[in-house]
């Protein structure tokens, strides 16, 4: 399984960003898909998951800010990322669990000045 993940840069507070992963490989049974994120000195964090049911979760810093969304045609999860602000600042993360097993992409950079 491998996750390519894109749309990240650097933006300006209260501008918005698109994160997009896709996903191939053996993804056939996908239970999840989901964004984390890791600033500078801190530990990772979960951002947002979508289960294949569709049932979301967010965490409280980015509820109503951000969107998590799949197309699974294409076997892509996105992150709708609204409202930044410079605490959002961080690696992001794109993550799914295939058959329990999970597998993490490389990555993308997100920037937001004040």
């Amino acid at each position: 399984v491998q996750l390519q993940a894109s749309g990240g840069g650097l933006v300006q507070a209260g501008g918005s960003l698109r994160l997009s992963c896709a996903v191939s490989g053996n993804s056939h049974s996908i239970n999840l898909m989901g964004w984390h994120r890791q600033a500078p000195g801190r530990q990772r964090e979960l951002v947002a998951i979508i289960t294949a049911g569709g049932s979301l979760n967010y965490d409280d810093h980015v509820k109503g800010r951000f969107t998590i969304s799949r197309d699974n045609a294409k076997n892509t999860v996105y992150l709708q990322m609204s409202s930044l602000k410079p605490e959002d600042t961080a690696v992001y993360y794109c993550m799914v669990l295939v058959n329990l097993e999970a597998y993490w992409g490389q990555g993308t950079e997100v920037t937001v000045s004040s």
